[in-house]
């Protein structure tokens, strides 16, 4: 069925409204928070503190850096693998992710940072962190329904997809007082709410769409570029807002440790999964990142260099047989139908990391941690400061099934909206073009082809 795919009014509109509702709720809500005030030197006489070298800037700006190159630069370069797709895998996850930013900001302002004297939100450096955490649920998304989706579908899922992390985020964090990391409400959340909403949106008739669904040479290098720069810059993602010191410390170690673990077994089961043992350059863009989702829980925790080792191998392993046997099982018996592979790279890793983490939990002990460092590892205070680690493990586990429960439910409900015939998106034979929604130059090849057919009409050969 003709579809009309033009988003002259719809695209413009959205994008006015929603920035000018962002200033004006900025405006109402956001403040700068004592360590990014004029008020600064105040707040340093008043808590003693000694030198500007201790204001958070300092110890949280490199990290920043490092994500939010993973947000725009690694999750956009990922999704160029499409050959006929690039403009689409980077712009909108250009747009998606400065919109989702300024939403997070609000959504997680709210929920953690509002001060009831004033009704007012203080911001700094860690909250544009966890903003990026935010987007990234919503990249991830992004991910499954690659594609076949038009620009104002991605922003309506980015509005939902951050309000459903931020009230997921809330009850983890605070409620359940759960160590997240980034396993269980970045990856599994988003993960399962881009799956979810894929599957509502699912196409009888994307096989018109076949030949657009692969890769070429350069499309699959533009890809390798996102997950080079995912890979190194992954143990920042993970440990951008642990604990100064130690903790910050060890989950730089563990992640990166991790994924090393996790590029050797990608290779090995991509190699021995071929007849001939070439590599897929599909298994090599994805699962060697599993590593680092599954050790996002646990990061911070004692788990030791090796088991940091273990879980990178075992993560690397289930991603690559995830992306040769299920992705297939997924849209042909589940009717889901995941362009980038997210079951593979963060469903299933992000499981895993939940898992990892609970058992950790459960396990810790003081001769191992200090009683100190169990109190500052798990926050063993105020509220919680007479739990146990068994109580830490379940609760642990029980983040997990929020997580993936609130990717179902959100899912569904947001698919059901994007499913309305009011949004532009594309047939099913023109999904993974990007001269949908882009204009698009001419191909190098078409030039060279359009240059000589000119000489020959030029020499009165005709064309063949």
């Amino acid at each position: 069925m003709a579809k009309n795919t033009n988003i002259r009014i719809s695209l413009p509109a959205v994008c006015f409204v929603w920035q000018i509702a962002m200033i004006i709720l900025f405006g109402v809500f956001i403040r700068y928070d004592e360590e990014s005030d004029t008020h600064w030197i105040e707040h340093r006489r008043k808590k003693n503190i000694s030198t500007n070298l201790e204001n958070d800037f300092y110890y949280r700006y490199p990290s920043f850096q490092d994500v939010h190159v993973m947000i725009f630069v690694g999750f956009g370069f990922l999704m160029t693998f499409l050959k006929r797709y690039s403009f689409g895998g980077v712009g909108f996850n250009f747009l998606i992710a400065a919109f989702g930013i300024q939403w997070a900001l609000l959504m997680q302002g709210w929920f953690h940072h509002l001060d009831e004297n004033d009704w007012k939100i203080t911001i700094g450096v860690e909250n544009l962190i966890n903003a990026d955490f935010c987007v990234a649920s919503c990249l991830i998304a992004y991910g499954a329904c690659l594609g076949k989706v038009s620009p104002v579908q991605l922003m309506v899922l980015t509005l939902f997809g951050v309000t459903l992390f931020a009230v997921e985020e809330y009850i983890i964090l605070e409620l359940l007082h759960v160590d997240a990391g980034g396993s269980m409400v970045i990856h599994t959340f988003g993960a399962y709410y881009g799956l979810t909403i894929s599957w509502v949106l699912y196409r009888p008739l994307l096989s018109q769409s076949r030949h657009l669904q692969g890769s070429v040479y350069h499309s699959d290098m533009f890809a390798m570029i996102g997950t080079l720069f995912l890979w190194m810059y992954w143990p920042s993602f993970n440990s951008a807002i642990a604990d100064h010191g130690d903790g910050q410390h060890r989950a730089v170690i563990n992640t990166y440790l991790a994924l090393a673990s996790s590029v050797l077994t990608t290779f090995a089961i991509s190699s021995i999964s071929q007849n001939n043992g070439k590599l897929d350059m599909v298994h090599i863009q994805n699962a060697t990142l599993a590593g680092g989702v599954a050790m996002g829980t646990a990061s911070e925790f004692m788990i030791t260099p090796y088991g940091s080792l273990i879980v990178g191998f075992c993560s690397g392993i289930v991603s690559t047989f995830g992306y040769l046997f299920l992705t297939p099982f997924m849209e042909k018996t589940l009717k889901i139908q995941d362009t980038c592979g997210i079951h593979n790279l963060h469903a299933m890793p992000g499981v895993i990391g939940g898992i990892v983490g609970a058992i950790t939990a459960a396990s810790a002990s003081e001769s191992v941690y200090g009683k100190e460092g169990l109190i500052n590892t798990f926050d063993f205070k105020d509220a919680v400061a007479n739990r146990t680690v068994n109580i830490q493990g379940g609760y642990q586990a029980a983040g997990l099934f929020v997580a993936i429960a609130f990717g179902l439910v959100g899912g569904a409900l947001v698919g059901g909206i994007l499913k309305l015939p009011i949004w532009g998106d594309p047939a099913d034979a023109n999904c993974f073009d990007d001269d949908v929604y882009w204009e698009v130059p001419e191909d190098e090849d078409e030039n060279v082809l359009s240059r000589h057919q000119n000489m020959n009409h030029a020499r009165g050969i005709p064309d063949v």
